[in-house]
């Protein structure tokens, strides 16, 4: 089974706290809403402490036209994804030796925040120096749901190709799509919530050299899967105005999650005859802490199952697709146990889930 071996992150340079972010959001709503003081709660209901950005809040003070910030997107994403692929590909963690990027056969780059053609792998492929011969595989618009349908891609290609070394390359920048024009509830629930982060996973096949590996558990990929709720796109998203990317996101997702994912994640899980019983580790993309909340009571896991996830958000927020490999990162630089099974899973739009059963293995 392909196995994933290392994950390296990169906190974006501008560690904020929960409340200056609350202060910026005051003074941009504040004069179109009658009940600030009660819609602002949602930024210490949430329970993140930190955000890391991109940018400094200066920066998001002032109105910037799309082209300016899409701009900001290739410079940082590059600069970013370059700083996070050398992480992994060094995590000593996880790896005895560093891994060459020559040796790299796939690179599978997830994003919904920014535009760039040639895609940004390409920028860092020249960068890095990669082999000419790697193959790029861009993927853009699966929002949250995008770092475990990553590794899910990359599972299915090392599964075809079991000596390929796979690079899964997240890199959201979410305050860069901030419109200042947009004064909607969901706006102000999306500044809240969704912050910066760039993440990547190293994903080999079965007949890899594995020498580069330290004595430890790690995560097999069992087997993945993707579902799509009909007629469900008005969930989650964004609506493409002439100044940006206006985020699209309901109120009734900790619903959908309650009521939906369960049977979706059951059915899932019969295929290996396991049921949520024999879950030891919920690597789960924190949406929010509704959401995890959601998940917990929808599964019946004990509170110390959303632990992690809950960490991460607390430190972090919401960084789209990039979040659940922070939040896979942990678990891996923590779980020493032979034979745990870990759900790796998270939501995006579409409205979709992405499923992935790991066991730990050395």
């Amino acid at each position: 089974m392909p196995r994933i071996v290392s994950v390296g992150t990169y906190q974006s340079p501008f560690l904020t706290k929960q409340e200056d972010v609350l202060d910026l959001a005051r003074e941009l709503f504040e004069d179109h809403f009658d009940d600030i003081n009660r819609l602002l709660t949602v930024f210490e209901n949430g329970q993140i402490h930190t955000r890391s950005l991109a940018v400094p809040l200066s920066w998001l003070k002032e109105t910037h036209d799309w082209q300016a910030k899409n701009d900001m997107y290739i410079e940082l994403a590059t600069r970013f994804g370059c700083d996070a692929i050398r992480s992994c590909l060094t995590h000593d963690t996880f790896l005895k030796t560093a891994v060459d990027v020559q040796d790299i056969d796939a690179i599978i780059y997830i994003s919904s925040t920014g535009l760039s053609t040639p895609s940004i792998e390409a920028k860092i492929m020249n960068e890095l120096q990669f082999h000419p011969h790697t193959k790029r595989i861009p993927i853009w618009g699966l929002g949250c749901a995008g770092g475990a349908a990553g590794l899910a891609r990359a599972y299915e290609y090392c599964l075809a190709y079991p000596k390929a070394k796979v690079l899964v390359l997240t890199t959201e920048l979410c305050s860069l799509t901030f419109l200042h024009h947009d004064k909607s509830k969901s706006n102000l629930v999306g500044s809240s919530l969704f912050s910066d982060g760039v993440a990547c996973a190293l994903i080999v096949g079965d007949d890899t050299d594995m020498k580069m590996l330290q004595s430890r558990p790690y995560p097999y990929i069992r087997g993945a899967e993707s579902t799509l709720m009909p007629h469900s796109e008005g969930v989650m998203g964004w609506n493409v105005t002439n100044e940006g990317l206006q985020v699209v996101f309901s109120r009734d997702i900790p619903h959908i999650v309650r009521q939906w994912l369960k049977p979706n994640i059951e059915e899932f899980l019969q295929q290996f005859g396991l049921d949520v019983s024999f879950i030891r580790h919920f690597v789960a993309h924190p949406g929010g802490r509704k959401v995890l909340e959601a998940y917990q009571h929808a599964l019946g896991f004990e509170p110390w199952m959303i632990d992690t996830s809950s960490d991460i958000l607390k430190k972090y927020g919401n960084m789209s697709s990039a979040t659940v490999l922070y939040v896979l990162q942990q678990f891996m630089e923590s779980v020493r146990r032979e034979r745990d099974l870990g759900l790796i899973t998270a939501l995006g739009p579409g409205f979709s889930s992405e499923l992935l059963l790991v066991e730990w293995t050395s």
